[in-house]
């Protein structure tokens, strides 16, 4: 959707709240050509791929609620984000995961931009990015992969001085929510990229050592179980506390019982 705003063409992207948080209702092939004119502005941007999981997390959080909505994009990564588009009357026939917005990027864009991989372990990190490299021809600017603590003031410095020297336009993370969007959030302001995004277990999924669900179970919402069975003790919490308890006030919202801001 465009709005002229005095001689000039502004984009205006449709969104829906859910609990409070910003959700735009763009398909995949919308994301990535936000994504493209986001990198071209002067200021270093930030998209969200956002989840139930991340909604009930900023439910619980008002200060990660206010980092989803501070986003530039937020993509709606979940079947029941997509039904809920529908409830809007926002015409979402698929979600918007963020190993699909991965690919779909990479292969749109090939070799313009510069890519840089923050997350994973060392193996994991750099055959994403050769995988990658050799599918779409991207240019990789690097990749680093944390510590599971903070890093220290060295290693913060030495990470800005890494990104620095590698000029990435898009900087790739996988930490899980809603860690990898706190540490973009953190970091808007010291590492010199155009673009970055928290795309959790598209690490994983597009080095293939995590396999996605059928497509027939991503497509009714299922892929969570197929993800619960794979991993039960790292997700049983996610899947059958965290997510269930926010979809209660989900309902109260939809039905106007109550009001979330």
């Amino acid at each position: 959707m465009l709005e002229i705003v005095g001689s000039k063409m502004k984009t205006i992207t449709p969104s829906f709240r859910v609990l409070g948080v910003r959700i735009d209702a763009v398909k995949t092939f919308e994301a990535v050509a936000r994504m493209e004119r986001l990198i071209e502005t002067s200021k270093t941007c930030y998209v969200a791929v956002t989840g139930m999981h991340g909604i009930a997390e900023a439910q619980q959080d008002p200060g990660f609620r206010e980092i989803l909505n501070q986003a530039d994009l937020v993509v709606p990564d979940g079947m029941p984000l997509v039904w809920l588009a529908r409830w809007h009357r926002h015409p979402l026939r698929r979600r918007v995961p963020g190993s699909e917005l991965m690919e779909a990027f990479c292969k749109k864009t090939g070799p313009r931009y510069r890519h840089f991989f923050y997350g994973g372990t060392p193996e994991v990190a750099q055959d994403l990015a050769r995988q990658l490299r050799d599918r779409f021809q991207i240019t990789i600017a690097g990749t680093y992969t944390p510590p599971f603590r903070p890093l220290t003031t060295e290693e913060e410095k030495e990470l800005a001085s890494l990104v620095d020297k590698s000029r990435p336009d898009v900087l790739w993370v996988g930490l899980s929510t809603p860690k990898q969007e706190r540490w973009i959030y953190e970091h808007r302001d010291k590492l010199k990229v155009a673009i970055m995004l928290g795309v959790g277990a598209a690490f994983d999924m597009n080095s293939g050592r995590l396999r996605r669900a059928p497509r027939w179970m991503q497509d009714n919402g299922l892929e969570w179980l197929f993800r619960l069975l794979a991993e039960p003790r790292r997700l049983w919490k996610r899947y059958l506390v965290t997510i269930p308890s926010s979809m209660w006030a989900v309902s109260l919202e939809l039905f106007h019982i109550r009001k979330f801001e």
